[in-house]
């Protein structure tokens, strides 16, 4: 049980949201008291944030479900720059206009999540570059730069880990802990802001928030960050062997969310039912109760209420009926991702090599090949032991499709238009 007094804490602590907090006595009692306003920053470096954003997403969303004032930080600044934490190498600097075209993109997904207005709880959402674009480099050296010790940053492990490892820290990059410190103490002035959240790996960057906070202005700040989620076997939130789980329909299809969701190892599944849906918990231990085949139900459960969360319940119980037809009545769902493809390459034939290519089920020829001398390859449910296998106007079912499956749970339609 949370020691906590306040929803909002106790809301996190009982779902597995916090790995530490500073002076928790003292936020635990603000939280009681009044509304708070509370941000996360998040990179505009891609059109789309992935699974891996969620958990900061979710925090946001039940910090206002809590009766607190969320802000979500777009890096329009910072994504100029670069964020060393965490990463082994220099980010590919992008240009000012490939950033704004990511922030446009990005903003639609918070909707999902978060009440957007006027009002006391409602949430804003800021841009760094509206501060950090416009900094005189001189006078923030002469009035931020002097609270900040070289020697202290030099310990945080972000930094630490480029130099062990020998990998180049621009100084560009160097700067990031000062701007997102700064980023703090500009969103206390603007909106009130006395809390930002983030992963573990940002304990050191909101640390220098609070410090810089109180040497300029005397403000009490704080500090709450999420453990870094991984999987029980150990990999990386939101990484597939297909590449990354965007949150953008574009980019990676409802369908295709919900069999990630769908796919969850055993023993996760309570675990991400209480982070990554709204799901009660009690309802959850319920879940999290089934053993053996049941599990399957906790899965599909897990999927359709996590993929509700991002595209909506409709296109969630597309996904949910469509993966039932596929496995479990052995028809075409309708909402299998769909490739379309010129009759006329059809009629004359496509190698089944370049056909799985197209489809994007694999990166090359070779990868093709391995996967039929596996047994995982099929063409309209018949397994395929060929590599010099056509597909061709003959392959076209009465749907008007032809049905492409790498193993038993990745599956596209290749249409002729």
């Amino acid at each position: 049980m949370s020691a906590y007094k306040s929803d909002f804490l106790n809301v996190l602590a009982s779902r597995g949201f916090i790995h530490q907090v500073s002076e928790p006595e003292a936020l635990d009692a603000l939280a009681r008291q009044s509304t708070i306003t509370a941000y996360i920053g998040f990179d505009c470096t891609a059109p789309s944030l992935h699974v891996g954003s969620l958990l900061p997403i979710m925090m946001l969303h039940w910090l206002q479900q809590t009766g607190h004032k969320p802000v979500p930080l777009m890096g329009g600044g910072t994504t100029r720059v670069g964020d060393p934490s965490g990463k082994d190498e220099s980010r590919r600097l992008l240009t000012d206009e490939v950033i704004a075209e990511n922030l446009r993109s990005i903003r639609e997904i918070f909707g999902r999540f978060l009440h957007f207005g006027d009002g006391k709880t409602d949430a804003v959402m800021a841009n760094n570059a509206d501060w950090l674009n416009a900094l005189n480099y001189i006078d923030f050296l002469r009035d931020i730069g002097r609270h900040f010790s070289i020697n202290r940053m030099l310990s945080f492990d972000s930094v630490k880990l480029r130099l062990e490892r020998q990998q180049e820290l621009s100084f560009l990059e160097f700067n990031y802990m000062i701007l997102q410190a700064y980023d703090f103490v500009e969103l206390y002035r603007r909106y009130g802001c006395v809390l930002q959240m983030g992963g573990s790996d940002q304990w050191g960057n909101i640390v220098n928030g609070i410090d810089l906070g109180r040497r300029l202005h005397s403000a009490q700040l704080f500090a709450l960050t999420s453990p870094l989620i991984t999987t029980s076997s150990g990999a990386k939130m939101g990484k597939t062997a297909a590449g990354a789980v965007w949150l953008n329909a574009d980019q990676v299809s409802p369908y295709d969310y919900w069999q990630y969701w769908r796919n969850t190892e055993d023993a996760d599944v309570a675990r991400f039912l209480k982070l990554f849906t709204v799901l009660p918990l009690d309802e959850i231990e319920r879940l999290a109760a089934l053993k053996g085949a049941e599990i399957n139900e906790a899965k599909k459960i897990l999927a359709t209420a996590a993929t509700a969360m991002v595209h909506g319940q409709t296109a969630a119980d597309e996904a949910a009926a469509t993966a039932r037809t596929t496995f479990e009545e052995g028809g075409l769902g309708s909402s299998l991702p769909t490739v379309e493809v010129p009759r006329a390459e059809l009629e004359a034939s496509i190698g089944v090599l370049a056909a799985f290519v197209k489809a994007g089920l694999a990166a090359s020829n070779g990868e093709v090949r391995r996967a039929i001398a596996n047994n995982a390859i099929l063409v309209n449910d018949v397994r395929v032991t060929d590599d010099k296998a056509m597909i061709g106007e003959a392959d076209v079912t009465a749907e008007g499709v032809v049905k492409l499956s790498l193993g038993r749970k990745r599956h596209v339609l290749l249409k002729p238009v």
